[in-house]
């Protein structure tokens, strides 16, 4: 079999795409099986030799893994310790007496972002859905107007903030300086949640009613009994523990302007300033602060680290087979194919960046998976096109694109319908259009952002 080139790799593509599509949404196969399975028949399509697309899959499967896998796990963790102290529940409270229960869609879209921040959407999701329960049923108010501000803050810092995983691994592959996308993440991010949380929610939430039984509130808000306050940790801790990591790699990206390049400080910053060591501090500080100070004993903090990892296999091994997805599409030459045609369309690589991860994102539902693949696709463009645009912003535009329309592929369309007690149609008017408004308005916030940096 030759090698296929040009349009014909470029339709292979799309027709692998397509597959893709109707074989998790129709044949309801699982996105783990279906990503290998589709990788290997587009590598042999494309006329790949065989003994190399199995091996190009695995690398691009390792590559991926070998970063996410540590970060998930830790933040998980992270997490979990907070959720069992009580220290989510000491944020909500805290903000609720902050904002008042007329402005309570405000706090939750701010939990949510610091929540979030360490932690997969999925995981921020499950962590936040028994606060929104329980603010629902004290405040009287619809659970859309507490629920959607706190999915929209989990969302935007899943996709443009560091360190959030997603957006790390965009910041890894752009070669981008941590610390400045942190800051420009937080210009484009913060009006992006306000406009598709708290606003959005007090619009839509008057067009859609919930059934008045959802049985997983009930659930939850029996459950949920509120923890006395003198058994919560204190707020300020439950910040510094969450924030440990984000100002660990903010003051690893600044080592260059404290100390001398090559110095013993300076080399120690930024290895403290590494995800994977920020976060793993952050995780042991948390069985100090939401462990042994809260009552936990060892066996405890043990069990809680154990429990929480079994949730996160299937998302970190449907993240790892996008990531080997992503290589046999570069080593078949279809991202050749791609850079090619961008270049003769001459889009702008932030446009590009934002296409390519919307176009991936429509494909396989996963967000983290549309960064991680469209980031090995537009990295090299960016490069050979020799534009000079800032690998921070790109980071962006590539995670604006991968928020973009979730729908029946994606685990969270199926979560978010679920614990709302909506229908297909009320996900798709709720949840699925405030991610198109972030998508949409993170890529127009970052081209204000590139006129002006």
């Amino acid at each position: 079999m030759g090698v296929a080139h040009g349009s014909s790799l470029l339709i292979y593509a799309l027709v692998a795409i397509a597959a893709l599509i109707f074989m998790i949404t129709r044949l309801k196969v699982y996105p783990f099986l279906v990503l290998i399975i589709v990788s290997l028949l587009l590598g042999l399509a494309s006329g790949m030799p065989m003994d190399q697309i199995v091996k190009s899959f695995e690398t691009g499967n390792g590559n991926t893994l070998g970063h996410i896998a540590i970060v998930v796990g830790l933040g998980t963790m992270l997490g979990k310790m907070m959720a069992e102290s009580g220290g989510a529940e000491r944020i909500a409270t805290t903000l609720i007496r902050w904002f008042g229960e007329k402005n309570i869609h405000w706090a939750m879209m701010c939990v949510a972002v610091i929540v979030g921040l360490p932690v997969f959407f999925e995981v921020g999701f499950v962590l936040l859905i028994p606060i929104a329960f329980n603010v629902a049923k004290r405040t009287g108010k619809s659970l859309l107007l507490i629920g959607l501000p706190m999915v929209a803050g989990l969302s935007v810092v899943h996709g443009l903030i560091p360190p959030h995983p997603a957006a790390l691994l965009a910041v890894q592959a752009y070669h981008a300086d941590i610390g400045r996308t942190i800051a420009y993440g937080l210009i484009v991010g913060i009006p992006t949640a306000i406009v598709a949380g708290p606003l959005f929610a007090l619009f839509i939430h008057r067009h859609i009613k919930l059934p008045e039984n959802n049985p997983l509130a009930a659930q939850f808000v029996s459950k949920a009994e509120p923890k006395p306050d003198s058994e919560l940790p204190s707020f300020g801790v439950t910040l510094f523990t969450i924030l440990l990591p984000v100002l660990l790699m903010l003051i690893g990206s600044w080592a260059d302007l404290v100390f001398a390049p090559k110095t013993l400080p300076n080399r120690l910053l930024h290895f403290v300033g590494t995800s994977d060591v920020a976060l793993l501090i952050a995780v042991l500080v948390s069985f100090w602060t939401f462990g042994a100070s809260r009552g936990f004993n060892r066996e405890q903090i043990q069990k809680f680290c154990g429990d929480c990892l079994a949730p996160i296999a299937g998302i970190t091994l449907i993240v790892g087979a996008g990531g080997g997805f992503g290589r046999v599409l570069m080593d078949s030459g279809v991202s050749k194919e791609i850079v090619d045609l961008a270049q003769t369309a001459h889009l702008s690589p932030l446009l590009l960046g934002w296409l390519v991860a919307a176009l991936i994102r429509l494909a396989t539902g996963s967000a983290t998976v549309a960064m991680t693949t469209a980031c090995g696709i537009v990295a090299p463009i960016a490069t050979a096109a020799g534009v000079s645009v800032q690998p921070e912003l790109l980071v962006l535009a590539t995670g604006s694109g991968s928020l973009i329309f979730s729908h029946v592929n994606d685990g969270g369309f199926w979560l978010i319908k679920e614990y709302f007690g909506m229908t297909v149609g009320q996900t798709f008017k709720t949840w699925s259009l405030l991610e198109t408004i972030i998508s949409l308005l993170g890529l127009g916030l970052t081209f204000a952002l590139s006129v002006v940096v």
